[in-house]
């Protein structure tokens, strides 16, 4: 158990770090032209943070107790097949929840 003044020191520091980081980019970048290299590594942003947030979930998923799971993996396989063929979110999305639900109804 954490005690209540290092909790708030800790959430105090979380805070300005969190403030600085925004700043930086912000506030000290602010409406400066910035050159074409950086802006196209940029774009890739937004692209970068879905798979970084669905990964851990797909590798290893709380409700197998962090085992991998056969299903999770072909539907991740399957939308990522499907995405980089067709270049359609959309498509891609509804063929892995297509695999997940199939799932659920038939055990592999």
């Amino acid at each position: 158990m954490i005690d209540r003044a290092e909790l708030w020191l800790v959430i105090v520091v979380l805070g300005l770090g969190s403030f600085g980081l925004r700043f930086a980019f912000l506030g000290l970048v602010g409406d400066r032209p910035m050159p074409p290299w950086l802006l196209r590594h940029l774009r890739y942003t937004a692209v970068a943070v879905l798979p970084a947030l669905v990964a851990p979930l797909i590798v290893w998923p709380k409700a197998t107790g962090g085992d991998p799971d056969p299903l999770r993996l072909a539907a991740a396989a399957l939308t990522l097949a499907v995405g980089y063929t067709s270049k359609n979110v959309i498509l891609a999305m509804l063929a892995g929840a297509t695999v997940m639900v199939a799932g659920a109804y038939w055990s592999f």
